[in-house]
């Protein structure tokens, strides 16, 4: 990866000097974009966004158009990657960047142009004055921006946000927003491993996790922009739904294996059961209750052992965390 930058302040008369409350005037604010093939918009976005920030920076995924000379000329930081890893990277490597900077606030926001860099004092006075640890931009607490979501999108994310409430936050409204705030704290808590869209859920169920405070506040959203989504929703939904089940079954393997394995098993039961009646009754054996009994049991035996073995492995590693 190359980190390139302009410090020559002559490079931007027009710029003026960050606009942030009395309270966060002393704070590092890390604004960080994701960007991939987005010239034409990013650098209109970094120009705004710097009037809030102490630094932009822009992680370039592997743009075939001139996005890192546009981001770099317009004052923003820039991580340029060879080639296009995908967003959860870009987001992995935003995090480390905001730890290595020492950063005591750290934005993301899209550089499509949907977000506007105007909402960031509201998300930055929601983590210092509130003192939560991350802020999300809803884009559903607000009744216009609401019905301008297309109606696909609209019923993706609702879906999504769903199966994120079952694993993390009851309350949220929009899971999938990419216009979040992170206070030091979350920043230092929060680790990622996932590397696509799945991260912005993955982000919340480590949180969650971590016992973090969450917030949303609604922003306004711009839709009108040229091909506002570069990733397919049916990969994104079930990428978001396979990092849940997954988060579930690891941090609650008893439940997760374990009751429907007890499940299976009175079911087996329940077959034998009747399969033996009717030999007693008529002097007939039933193949097929015999066969799903043995099915059953074998299936519910596997999964309760498994949640068991979970469960205990588990337990070591989380006492021996304790124990470092």
């Amino acid at each position: 990866m190359i980190y390139t930058s302009l410090s020559s302040s002559l490079l931007h008369p027009m710029v003026e000097s960050p606009v942030v409350e009395d309270s966060t005037q002393n704070a590092r604010i890390l604004i960080c974009i994701p960007a991939y093939n987005e010239a034409k918009r990013i650098g209109e976005i970094i120009i705004k966004a710097r009037k809030y920030a102490s630094e932009v920076l822009v992680y370039d995924d592997g743009s075939i158009d001139n996005t890192a000379e546009v981001a770099s000329a317009a004052g923003a930081t820039v991580i340029r990657n060879a080639r296009n890893n995908g967003y959860g990277v870009a987001i992995n490597t935003l995090f480390g960047a905001a730890r290595e900077k020492n950063a005591d606030f750290m934005i993301t926001l899209d550089s499509d142009g949907q977000h506007d860099p105007d909402d960031i004092p509201r998300i930055l006075k929601a983590m210092e004055k509130e003192a939560f640890d991350i802020v999300i931009g809803s884009r559903f607490l607000d009744d216009q921006n609401r019905n301008r979501i297309p109606a696909y999108r609209n019923f993706g994310i609702r879906t999504i946000t769903r199966f994120t409430q079952s694993a993390s936050y009851p309350h949220l409204t929009d899971a999938q927003s990419g216009f979040r705030g992170y206070s030091k704290k979350a920043l230092a808590k929060i680790n990622l491993f996932e590397q696509g869209m799945a991260v912005s859920t993955e982000i919340l169920l480590r949180a969650r996790e971590e016992n973090l405070l969450i917030k949303e506040i609604p922003i306004s959203i711009n839709y009108d922009v040229e091909n506002p989504s570069t990733y397919d929703p049916t990969s994104h939904g079930v990428g978001v739904l396979y990092s849940v089940i997954q988060y579930i079954s690891l941090r609650h393997p008893l439940a997760f294996y374990g009751l429907p394995g007890i499940a299976l098993l009175i079911g087996a039961i329940a077959f034998l059961n009747y399969g033996l009646m009717v030999y007693g009754s008529y002097r007939h054996s039933s193949i097929e209750y015999i066969v799903s009994a043995v099915g059953f049991g074998v299936v519910g035996v596997v999964l309760l052992a498994t949640g068991v073995i979970l469960y205990t492995i588990t337990a070591l590693l989380k006492g021996k965390i304790r124990q470092n």
